[in-house]
This record gives structure tokens, sequence and C-alpha cells, in this order.
């Protein structure tokens, strides 16, 4: 390219590039020439050298020859050398591996051993241990990866034995509630005598000098009591057993830590209060023929306790398997069936003596559930519907014992011929009379064998229907006043419809003026009954205005005179019809001496309306018919000079001239009772 512009410039570069080579050729002629006799001498040299290396050859191969079959042992052994030190290598891995593995397969032989041992809470603790800290290690093997997709079904396995041991649990204390309610019942029983027991012996310490029957108990008698009362409960202590005796909890803690431990614990916890609730349902359930004896009621209540003690153990010894909250949703879910069981049987109940011990029956109850935190109040409210029930029952009975008195008595008075048949009759009746007494023997009481019999069945009413009141947690004004309203019944209610049954037989004997003495007593009694009603009247005569309503007294008295007049429906009808009719004209009469009393010297017109009241309700009372066998307005007629009276003063305004000043009010005081008199003198006199 240098010679592209030129002409021939090919030539010319051609010329001058053989030019340069025979330049080349002369320098490289003249270095071999100058090397040549090197060459050739090195050349002398190397066939010299060649003999002497083929028989260095020749040495060197018969050397290696002796060599090869030298080593040849050396070589084998190096081998086994080789060999030896990769299976001591091979050795210490497996160690290795085996020193990693060998604690994953004892921790899951391990749990083998606990599964056999039928140990599974621990069982859980272990596999939890193989999850997270053994299986990690060792990961990578096979037989890891088969126990690790083999522990779900351990852990399901699991789950279903103590699912089975929790139903075996649950159908023991089902069978054992019985057993169980009748020990804390017994125990309950028991500290409940030894509490009264021990105040007894407090209240001696308070009171030496207390006499009963008129002996003097020393503090070292009651001592000897009590210490015996003691050595009684320690002896039933021993035999009573607890709880834990009877049943083995141990199922129902398991199931519980072990679905705590799989995290399922409500699961658990729905299905135990589930099925216990079941089970009180059944429980609750009575025995038809429940009623008809003491033990039915028996077995019911202790199946009941038994129930009731076990959720309260498991209330207090676990940890939200049961809380307060359902126990009491529980309770209060069975004591209303409890109450409406006990009404309805407790109606079905004749004998008294049965009913009595049902109640004791349902103290012991109350007391036993009370001691485990349970409210009773109801059970006790309960008792005193069950007391009016038993209370009938005894009335029903003691009419058949008054009955049997009235039928054996001969009535003729009791004949007495010494002072000890004297000191026999009136220790069973209190009888005083200094006449009698003042005679000679032989003489005679003024009264049948009945009456001392009457009064010992009546004291025997009275201590029959105080053993219902007793542990009733009632104070003793309230006790009385059960007692008292149970003998009324008794007095005017029994004793008086077999008395009037009795005055009604012909055969009795009685005479025509014995007839007419007793029909006049009932008059006289009811007369002087009335009387007692009125004298609790309490009129204020100033009062501007009136109550609005009859006076309390009067609706009292005509209350009372409704229930006598039922009764009276068993006497002959002319003497219902007399003894209705005088009790009316005698209240009528009784009015209107109140009205026309000689201190009364003032009346407003607010006392005339709240009068005109009680006037209107003694009316109605006589429309009522109380007696059958009046024609007509014939009872109402016993109140209407009452009626007119009241209507005569209103329509003479006699009582609103009592709002003239005080100058003139004595003088029409005067006036007004004046004619008032004299008006009752006339309707007297008219009728």
């Amino acid at each position: 390219s240098v010679y592209d512009d030129q002409p021939n410039s090919h030539k010319k570069f051609m010329e001058k590039l053989d030019a340069c080579i025979r330049n080349h050729d002369k320098e490289i002629e003249k270095m071999c020439n100058f090397h040549h006799q090197g060459f050739v001498d090195a050349i002398t040299e190397l066939l010299k050298v060649r003999t002497d290396a083929e028989k260095l050859k020749v040495q060197v191969t018969d050397t290696n020859r002796r060599f090869q079959d030298a080593g040849k042992e050396v070589i084998v052994q190096t081998e086994d050398i080789i060999r030896c030190r990769i299976q001591q290598r091979n050795i210490t891995t497996v160690v290795e591996k085996l020193q990693l593995c060998l604690p994953v397969l004892e921790m899951y032989s391990k749990l083998k051993e606990q599964m056999s041992a039928k140990r599974y809470y621990s069982a859980l603790k272990t596999m939890e241990q193989l999850e997270n800290v053994y299986f990690p290690r060792v990961s990578q093997y096979r037989f890891c990866q088969l126990m690790i997709e083999n522990l779900p079904k351990l852990r399901e396995n699991i789950k279903e034995i103590s699912m089975s041991d929790l139903k075996d649990f649950l159908e023991s204390i089902r069978k054992h509630s019985d057993k169980i309610g009748e020990t804390a019942m017994k125990q309950a029983q028991q500290q409940k005598a030894f509490s009264i027991a021990l105040q007894k012996q407090n209240n001696v310490k308070f009171g030496k000098n207390m006499y009963i029957n008129h002996d003097r108990i020393t503090e070292e008698k009651r001592e000897i009591i009590l210490r015996h009362i003691l050595e009684e409960e320690d002896e039933n202590e021993e035999e009573v057993l607890t709880v834990q005796d009877l049943v083995d909890f141990s199922p129902v803690y398991r199931c519980l830590h072990i679905y705590s431990v799989l995290g399922d614990e409500e699961t658990f916890e729905n299905y135990y209060r589930k099925q216990r609730k079941k089970q009180a349902r059944l429980v609750l359930q009575p025995q038809s023929s429940m009623h008809e004896t003491v033990d039915g009621y028996r077995r019911y209540f202790t199946q009941i306790v038994g129930f009731f003690v076990v959720e309260d153990h498991i209330l207090h010894v676990t940890q939200g398997l049961v809380t307060r909250a359902y126990t009491d949703e529980l309770w209060n879910m069975a004591l209303s069936k409890i109450i409406a069981v006990l009404r309805a049987h407790s109606s079905y109940c004749t004998d008294p003596d049965l009913v009595l011990e049902l109640k004791n029956l349902i103290v012991i109850f109350a007391d036993t559930l009370q001691g485990y935190g349970f409210p009773v109040n109801r059970l006790f409210d309960l008792l005193f519907e069950i007391r009016d029930q038993y209370n009938e029952t005894l009335l029903k009975k003691w009419a058949g014992v008054f009955r049997d008195i009235f039928e054996e008595d001969n009535y003729s008075p009791i004949p007495i011929v010494s002072e000890e048949e004297y000191k026999i009759v009136t220790s069973k009746f209190p009888f005083q009379d200094p006449d009698l007494e003042k005679q000679s023997f032989p003489k005679k009481f003024p009264m049948s064998q009945s009456v001392p019999h009457i009064y010992i069945q009546v004291k025997e009413f009275i201590y029959a229907s105080l053993k219902f009141s007793e542990s009733l947690h009632r104070s003793s004004t309230e006790i009385d006043d059960m007692l008292r309203k149970s003998t009324n019944l008794l007095l005017t209610r029994t004793l008086n419809s077999c008395l009037l049954n009795l005055i009604r037989k012909p055969h009795i004997g009685l005479t025509e003026d014995a007839r007419h003495a007793a029909e006049g007593e009932i008059y006289t009694k009811l007369n002087q009954k009335i009387d007692e009603f009125v004298q609790l009247a309490d009129y204020d005569w100033t009062m501007s205005e009136p109550d609005g309503r009859a006076s309390g007294y009067l609706m009292d008295l005509i209350n009372f005179l409704r229930s006598i007049f039922q009764v009276f429906t068993h006497l002959p009808g002319k003497v219902a019809q007399t003894a209705c009719m005088s009790a009316c004209q005698h209240l009528s009469t009784t009015l209107m001496q109140m009205l026309l009393d000689s201190e009364l010297k003032q009346i407003s017109m607010g006392a005339v309306q709240q009068f005109n009241l009680d006037v209107i309700q003694c009316e109605l009372f006589a429309s009522s018919e109380p007696v059958p066998g009046f024609q007509g307005d014939t009872l109402q007629l016993a109140f209407i000079d009452l009626r007119q009276m009241k209507d005569t003063s209103k329509k003479n305004n006699i009582f609103a001239q009592f709002r003239k000043n005080d100058r003139d009010k004595q003088k029409l005081i005067e006036t007004v009772v004046k004619q008032l008199r004299n008006l009752v003198n006339g309707m007297s006199q008219h009728t």
C-alpha cells in the first residue's frame, strides 16, 4: 500500500524482498558455519552416550523388575491399610450418626412404653420433646419421617382412650351417686349433732343451776353425755368413707390434662358439661312410686346430693372444667325440678309420719348442700307448704281419734274413790275446783272420760305439729304462730266438727233440754266472739274523709263468721239458721250501740261515710246467704234497723249541724243524741 501511487511498484517491492531474503540466507549460512563444529562434537558425544544409555536402560529395567517384585507385598498391604482406613472412617461416621439417632430412638421407645403403661399425659409430653428437640436433628432419615407420620395417629389414639376412660368415669359416678350422697348426708347429720351437743355443753357452762323435771343436771353429767356423743361420732367417722374413697377421679384429671396439652380443652369441657347435664336430668327424674315409702325419697335425695358433691369436688380441684357460674346454673335448674317433684309427690302422702320423715330428709338434704355452698332458701319455703299439708293430715288423723274417743265415752261423770285416782285424773287434765277438792271420797268429776282424753290428744297434736317445726331455721315467734294456727284449726274445725256430728246423733242419749242448752251455748259463744272482734274497732269519729274500704276488724269478723257457718252446715238446718240470724242481729245491735254511746260527742261526715261502708259489708254478707235455707231477704232484715237509722240521719241532715260554731255545738249534740234514741226506741217498739 506504500507503493500504490507509484508505477511498477509491485515489481520494485518484489525485487527488494528478494534482496532481503538473500541477505538473511547469507547470515544463516554464516551462523551455521560458526556452530557446525559444536554440533558435530555434540553428535559424537551423543553417540557415545547412547551405548551407556542402553546399558543403563537394561539396568533400570532389571532394577524396576526387582523393585516391582519386591513391592507387590507392600502394595497388597497398602491396599489393606487403605481399605481399613476407609472402613474406620465409615465406622466413625456411623457411630456419630448413631449417637445422634440413639436419643431419638430411646425417646420413641420411651413413648411406646408410656403408651403401654397408659401414661398418656407423659406420652404427650414425650411427643412434644421429640417434635421440638429430637426430630429436627435426624429429619433427613427415613425412619424419622415414619415416626413423624405416626405421631398424629398416636395422639388420636390417646384422645380416644382418654375419652373412653372419661365415659367409664361418668358411668362410675352415676352408679356411686347414691352412695356418695348417703355419705355426705351422714357427715352433715353427724356434724349437726355435734354442733347441737356442743351448744348444749356451752349452755351448761353458762347456766349450771338449770333444772329439768325438777332434777338438777350437774355439769359433770353433761360432760359425760357430751363425751359419749363425741365417742359415737368418732366411731361413725371411722366407718364413713370420703368421696375420694368411693370414686377414682384420676380419669377426669388425666383426660383434662391430655386435652389441655392437645390444645382441645374447650371440646373436653363442653363434652363433660353436656354429659353431666344429661345425668342431672336422669337423677332429677323420680320414680313413680317414690311417694309410697321414705326409702324412695331417701334414694332420690342421696342421688342428687351425690351428683352435686362430685361437681363441687371437680370445681375445687380443676381449673376451668367446672365454674361456679355453671354449678349455680345447674343447681337452680335442679332446684326448680326438685321443688316441683316434691310438691307433686308430697301431695299424695296421707300418712303424717311419712310427711314428717320427708321433712327431716329435706332438712338434712338442704343442710348438706348448704354446707357445699348451694343456696337452699327455696327448700325451706317449700317446707312451709308441706307443713300445711302435714297439718291437714294431722287434722284428719286426729278427727278419727276424736271420733273414737266420743264413741267409746259413756258420757257420765268420772267417779273417784281415792286420792290416787284423783291425782291420776288431774295429772292428765289440769282441772281445779275448790268445792270438788273439799268433798270427801267417793266423788265425781263434772265431766266424762272424753274431756281428759281430748285434752291429752290436743297436747299430742301440738307435740306432733312441733316436731315439724324443728330445724326449720325459724324464730321462736314464728314457730309459736304456726303452732297457734294449727291448734286453732284443730279446735275450731276438727274438734268442733266432731262435736257437732256427735250432737246430731240421735242415739247419743242427750235430752231435749241438753240439746237446747247446747244450742244456746253455741249462740252465746258466737256472740261473745263477735264482741271480741268489735272491741278491736278503732273509729276516728272526727275523720274528714273515709278510708275508701271497710274497717279491718269488720272484714276479719265477716271472714270468721263465714268459716264458722261453713262448719255449721253439719248442724241441723234450724240450728244453723238460728245461729246465723242471732249473730247478725247481735252485730247490728252492737254497731247501733256504738253510735249511741253516751261518750260519743261528735261525729264527722267522713266518719259517717266510713261507718256506712261497714254497714254495706254487713248487708253484703247477709245477702251472700252464709247459711242456706233463708227465704228472700230474711237475713238482711237483721240490719234493716241499722240501715234506717243511717238513712234517717242523712235525711234529717243532723250531722251537718256539727259544722256550726262552737257556741251551739253542745246543744246540737244533745239534740241529735235525743233524736237518735227516740228513733231507735220507736223502731224497737215497732219491731
